[in-house]
């Protein structure tokens, strides 16, 4: 399902081109995500546009370039996918970064945001392109 007016496709891409900058071994949350692209109020928008991130590999952003499964839950989980098996491809992504997925007491996949987690204040290009942090927000908390 691709995004149907333009300023859904700008949220996507943006999403899309945010996640591209996770460094390997790394995770982030998509609240974070969304809080780094200027939207804070939107982490589910965040996950549809993971959700419908193109395979199609001729397109500037798709499932091969852009690290979707570096993107979990504020609460360091790997989101329930549809298919059991989502959830499981995706610590198997993230394992094969280095990145160390347990098991919690209700078979929940987790990961540890102490050793992994990536919550930088700015993009690392919005950094280098001089953009100054919003610090209007601070007191919320980064996932």
């Amino acid at each position: 399902m691709p995004p149907r007016t333009p300023e859904a496709q700008a949220f996507f891409h943006a999403v899309y081109a945010a996640v591209q900058e996770i460094p390997e071994g790394k995770v982030t949350t998509y609240g974070h995500i969304a809080k780094l692209i200027g939207t804070p109020q939107r982490p589910r928008q965040v996950g549809t546009a993971l959700k419908h991130l193109p395979a199609d590999t001729s397109l500037r952003y798709h499932h091969d370039n852009v690290p979707w499964q570096r993107v979990i839950n504020g609460k360091g989980i790997i989101s329930p996918r549809s298919q059991p098996e989502g959830a499981r491809n995706q610590a198997a992504s993230l394992q094969a970064e280095g990145v160390v997925v347990t098991t919690g007491a209700l078979g929940e996949l987790m990961v540890d945001f102490a050793e992994f987690g990536w919550f930088p204040r700015l993009l690392p290009s919005d950094e280098e392109a001089g953009v100054v942090p919003d610090d209007s927000n601070d007191d919320e908390e980064s996932g």
